[in-house]
């Protein structure tokens, strides 16, 4: 999903929670954990992008559960990390 701000790469449901998902790959640790590259600048995007689309779906902010989970994945695949509740407004 794409918006003025950014992009998201996945949108889930877990259960009744829509899950906004980055998902982050490095073929090296060489310049630091795929994680370690959703930065704060990177969150806030995501956070205003997760509100343009419950927004468009006419979801209520206040009332739709949501959580926003990084993947951060390296080597060719062979380390998947999924972190849920990964960014947390404020």
């Amino acid at each position: 999903m794409n918006s003025r701000f950014g992009e998201i790469d996945l949108i889930m449901k877990d259960e009744q929670t829509f899950v906004f998902v980055e998902v982050k790959y490095r073929a090296s640790s060489s310049f630091g954990h795929a994680a370690e590259m959703v930065t704060y600048q990177k969150s806030q995007k995501l956070i205003k992008t997760a509100m343009v689309w419950l927004k468009k779906q006419s979801l209520p902010i206040e009332q739709t559960p949501f959580r926003f989970d990084v993947i951060a994945i390296h080597k060719n695949g062979e380390d998947i990390n999924w972190i849920k509740n990964a960014i947390t407004q404020g």
